[in-house]
Parts: structure tokens; C-alpha cells; sequence
């Protein structure tokens, strides 16, 4: 079986659009609004021709297919992250700022769960990002590949953190759960382990996102603080 040629939209040109016509701009942003709305099923070339009442010739003289209207808008929503220069806050501001601007997009834009892992990261703001993260993770010692190691033990933890979140809000959406009935099955279910029921019985007195957003800090500073001790070590 002969493989299939890797192709990517940000190994060509961008096309300049005709005159008054649309730009690929245009189209990003029209895409990420059908995104955030409906979900990434949702996407289809015809839908966003109609929602920018052009047609579908104006769309692939930007775009080949869907696949690299995706890659843009992938791309697009990275950045919205803003990540500060290693060199003039350290290392650990900026892993920190890189994985809580990572939550922050996931949270934003929740269809790009579903292209995590399977969709390359190599436009320009996505390699912006990565690599103000590797220029942190050197300037705190780390050589060659544990570069990539420790980076990579920094988006592992983001996307091991966030992408059940989206998964439990799009669930809840869509079954729209009985606070006080999920309480009550929790305590039946869980009725051999007391204390297990007084820890989920005093998150639900508390803030849901603020237990959230102190659930990520937590995780993201031990994370941060055992890479520092691999350094020392």
C-alpha cells in the first residue's frame, strides 16, 4: 500500500484575494464562528459558503479542502495566547503563562479537543508558542532531547487536564444533569468510603470554576517543581 503524501497549508503561499473579493482572513474567522457555535461536525465548506453568501469557488482559491481550513483555524485560536519572553521573566513564568494560555484556548474554543493529536501544530503561532517554551526550558539547564522531554511533560499535563473538562461540560450539556440527583447517586454509590463523600460533599460547596482553575494550578506547580528538581538533581 503506497502511503499518502503528507501536504500541509502552510507549505504554500497564501493566494491574495481577488478584487473584492474574500480573504482568507474572512474565512478563518467566519469558520471559527460556525467552530464555537455548533462544534467541529458542524464545519463543512458549503455551510461556510453560506454563511459568507460566496460560493465555493472564492473558498478554494484560499483553501484546498476542509482539512487545511482546519489547520488555519487551529492555528488561529493559538494565538490568543500570550506567553512573555523567557529571557526577561524566567523560565517558570513562562511555562506557567504557556500552560494556563493553553487552558484558556481549550476552554475557549472547545472543538479543538478534537484535533489535538491528530492534526499537526506547525503554523506560526503555534510555533511561536512552542518555541518560547523551549527557549524557557533551556534557559533553566535542560540540553537536547529533555528539552522536548520536559515540554512535553508540560502539555501532557494541559491536555490530560482540560480535554476531560470539555468532555464533562459537553456531556452536561447535553443530558443537562440534576445538580442534587448527581449528589445524591455520589453518596449512594460511594457509601463505603465516607471520605470520599466528604471530599466531593465540600467541592460542591465551593465555586465550580475556582475549584478548577486552583485544581490546574496545583497540578501545573508540581509539574513545574519537579522539573526543577531534575535539575539540581
Amino acid at each position: 500500500m503506497t502511503a499518502k503524501q503528507f501536504t500541509s497549508v502552510w507549505t504554500r503561499e497564501p493566494r491574495q484575494g481577488k478584487t473584492q473579493g474574500l480573504t482568507r482572513d474572512q474565512i478563518v474567522r467566519a469558520a471559527l464562528e460556525i467552530l464555537d457555535a455548533e462544534g467541529l461536525d458542524a464545519l463543512s465548506m458549503r455551510k461556510l459558503g453560506a454563511k459568507l453568501g460566496a460560493g465555493a469557488t472564492s473558498l478554494y482559491w484560499h483553501v484546498a479542502n476542509k482539512e487545511e481550513l482546519l489547520e488555519l483555524a487551529f492555528d488561529e485560536i493559538w494565538g490568543e495566547m500570550s506567553i512573555p519572553d523567557p529571557g526577561s521573566a524566567g523560565w517558570r513564568d513562562t511555562g506557567w503563562a504557556f500552560a494556563h494560555g493553553m487552558r484558556k484556548v481549550i476552554l475557549r474554543h472547545p472543538w479543538v479537543a478534537g484535533l489535538i493529536g491528530r492534526m499537526p501544530a506547525i503554523g506560526p503561532n503555534s510555533l511561536r508558542a512552542a518555541e518560547l517554551l523551549r527557549k524557557g526550558l533551556h534557559q533553566a539547564g535542560f540540553r537536547g532531547l529533555e528539552e522536548d522531554y520536559a515540554g512535553a511533560a508540560i502539555t501532557a499535563f494541559v491536555f490530560g487536564s482540560v480535554i476531560p473538562e470539555v468532555a464533562w461540560f459537553s456531556a452536561a450539556a447535553e443530558k443537562e444533569y440534576d445538580a442534587e440527583s448527581m449528589r445524591e447517586i455520589i453518596r449512594t454509590a460511594a457509601a463505603d468510603y465516607p471520605e470520599l463523600v466528604a471530599r466531593a460533599e465540600e467541592y460542591t460547596a465551593r465555586d465550580p470554576a475556582a475549584v478548577r482553575e486552583m485544581n490546574f494550578a496545583f497540578g501545573l506547580a508540581c509539574v513545574l517543581d519537579g522539573l526543577e528538581r531534575r535539575l539540581v538533581t
